[in-house]
């Protein structure tokens, strides 16, 4: 009878670490990119619950305490954390219940935008000599003009509101999809596996978003993550402008458009909006830089 081995087996964990695992080593190595990812999550859960969590009703007007300072400065109230606006409304309400809508408005756009993109980028890498001139011209095209003055335009159009913004935001996106979407295409067709497919039999659909798309999600993910930041910026704008989303309802973009008059005497009316649009889009960045180092291989081959 043969002796047992007394080596003992390996732990099958070490051999085959967890992809979301070695994900999130990757992506925590970025200390920046998990401040960004906690204030993000702490906004999108004041977006979520905005109703239960808003300390009172953001269209109601209390007369009484127009332009009320936030509470740590002489006159607050605490009341009024954040203080009120110059109806008398709360700040602090205002900014969570908009942040549903500037969120919406940047998910919603990179989705519309993502999807032709990809399909557009699809074909350019395709058919380089078919398909490809005619789209990547028109990209060129929209990539002349300057994105916030073609979204402007947009909803001049189109009329103000919060559908059109996000159409104008989804279209002013588009280019930098299908470029990107079109240079990792033409990087994979000539990789041995896309050859090893088409001697196999795959079809022309197959080849497209089974065999080679999942291999160009990288780059589109951490694109979609920045151009996020974009829309909410693009967004405010807008509605700053008066294009966006149409009061009462409140945006962080029109919340700064209606208080710029009172910017001398109540700096909290201006400031605390656009200081959340700046972390906000700076929180988004922060992640995009994140998954940028946890998805790219050199970069995780490196850290």
């Amino acid at each position: 009878m043969q002796p047992t081995s007394t080596v003992p087996a390996t732990d099958a964990s070490l051999l085959y670490p967890s992809p979301l695992k070695e994900f999130w080593q990757a992506f925590a190595h970025n200390k920046g990119a998990v401040g960004g990812l906690a204030f993000m999550s702490l906004i999108v859960f004041c977006a979520l619950f905005a109703p239960w969590i808003a300390p009172h009703d953001y269209s109601e007007q209390y007369r009484d305490f127009l332009l009320t300072p936030p509470v740590w400065l002489e006159g607050g109230q605490w009341q009024f954390l954040l203080g009120t606006d110059e109806l008398g409304r709360d700040l602090l309400s205002r900014l969570i219940v908009g942040a549903r809508l500037s969120l919406l408005i940047g998910l919603t756009s990179v989705v519309i935008s993502l999807l032709p993109g990809v399909l557009l980028g699809l074909l350019a890498g395709f058919f380089p000599r078919i398909l490809g001139p005619g789209i990547m011209r028109l990209m060129d095209v929209m990539l002349a003009l300057p994105s916030l003055l073609l979204a402007v335009a947009i909803v001049a159009i189109l009329g103000p509101g919060l559908i059109n913004t996000v159409i104008a935001i989804a279209v002013v996106s588009l280019p930098s999809y299908v470029r990107l979407t079109r240079a990792a295409v033409i990087g994979e067709l000539d990789r041995d596996y896309v050859t090893a497919s088409r001697l196999a039999g795959a079809s022309l659909p197959r080849l497209m978003f089974i065999t080679v798309l999942p291999n160009c999600m990288a780059p589109l993910i951490v694109q979609a993550s920045l151009s996020f930041s974009s829309a909410i910026l693009d967004a405010a704008a807008l509605g700053f402008l008066g294009l966006g989303v149409q009061p009462p309802t409140p945006e962080w973009g029109s919340m700064l458009a209606s208080a710029r008059d009172y910017i001398e005497r109540a700096w909290w009316v201006v400031s605390l909006p656009g200081l959340t649009i700046l972390l906000s889009v700076l929180a988004i960045n922060l992640i995009g830089d994140g998954l940028r180092d946890a998805l790219d291989p050199k970069l995780k081959h490196a850290a």
